[in-house]
């Protein structure tokens, strides 16, 4: 076993696992930290990682994304369990702390009956690895005014813009978009990069930051930005945008973040963080085909608000 050291969106984690298993997850690598740089600094989370039986817990309720499914429950002593399935197959089962500042990620016995070397049950680990450290990278964080979006997101002329809707409803689309229309945007996460909120001198503002979790689109870019606008996208016949204030703006963030929201504690954090984005940061509402003029109109738009 190794210790390894990251730092995203400035949050230092540390995590214990075998060298064969993370050495070759390329996306953690822009934000691995050398062990001798945080000698006197505190990680918000660490994750041990053990080829060890998985250990007995009741379900509470399961998330379908795709193929892909998180089984939630606990343990007997009340501890909160993740199991991440992928096409119905167990690949680990993460067991947390209750404030969620430590916990063990269980992988099985070693072989279980197959070559635990070979690249499939290689790959499945490394599912359950990159899953765990994004849940718990979420949970962790999420009363330190810290929000793991699930969005699209480019940058241009120096702020960052997330794209927020449901699965399926063009957000990377959109992105690709504004890279071809919009001269000067680029990618830097197509899934989940994180969102801070901060305050100096009375006012508050929100910055954004690329991350190990990029979905389908390998943008794994340690980058930070302040945010100029979320953009929340909706398929229709036509073209229109239109600005979100008070209630609007915080219902459309709310379903793109992340979080164990039935854990009180958890979600009166979220709750803070998401009621200041609402408040200080623009949110628009674009109505859209998936065509040029939408990039256009939606660059124009929100880059002239913060002008």
């Amino acid at each position: 076993m190794n210790k390894f050291f990251f730092k995203v969106a400035e949050h230092l984690f540390a995590v214990d696992a075998a060298d064969d298993i993370l050495s070759q997850m390329d996306n953690y690598s822009p934000f691995a930290v050398n062990s001798s740089d945080v000698s006197c600094e505190k990680p918000v989370f660490s994750l041990a990682v053990q080829e060890a039986s998985v250990p007995a817990f009741t379900e509470e309720t399961r998330q379908e994304d795709e193929g892909q499914s998180i089984v939630c429950g606990r343990t007997a002593e009340g501890l909160p369990v993740f199991d991440f399935l992928l096409l119905g197959k167990s690949t680990g089962v993460l067991v947390c702390e209750k404030d969620f500042k430590h916990a063990v990620l269980f992988l099985g016995d070693k072989g279980n009956g197959a070559n635990a070397a070979s690249a499939a049950i290689t790959g499945m680990r490394q599912f359950a690895l990159n899953n765990a450290l994004m849940v718990l990278y979420a949970l962790a964080t999420a009363g330190l005014g810290t929000a793991l979006f699930h969005a699209a997101s480019v940058s241009y002329k120096g702020l960052g813009y997330l794209f927020l809707g449901k699965s399926g409803t063009g957000k990377s689309t959109h992105a690709r978009l504004w890279l071809k229309y919009n001269e000067g945007s680029e990618l830097f996460n197509d899934d989940n990069p994180v969102v801070r909120l901060f305050e100096k001198d009375g006012k508050k503002f929100a910055v954004a930051y690329g991350s190990p979790w990029s979905g389908k689109t390998p943008c794994y870019k340690n980058v930070k930005m302040e945010i100029g606008a979320f953009v929340l996208l909706s398929q229709a016949p036509f073209n229109k945008i239109s600005p979100l204030k008070g209630v609007s703006a915080y219902a459309a963030i709310v379903p793109s973040i992340s979080g164990m929201r039935w854990d009180k504690k958890i979600a009166d954090g979220l709750h803070m963080t998401q009621n200041g984005l609402a408040s200080n940061v623009p949110v628009w509402y674009l109505e859209c085909l998936p065509d040029e003029d939408a990039a256009k109109l939606c660059c124009r738009s929100v880059a002239r608000e913060i002008q």
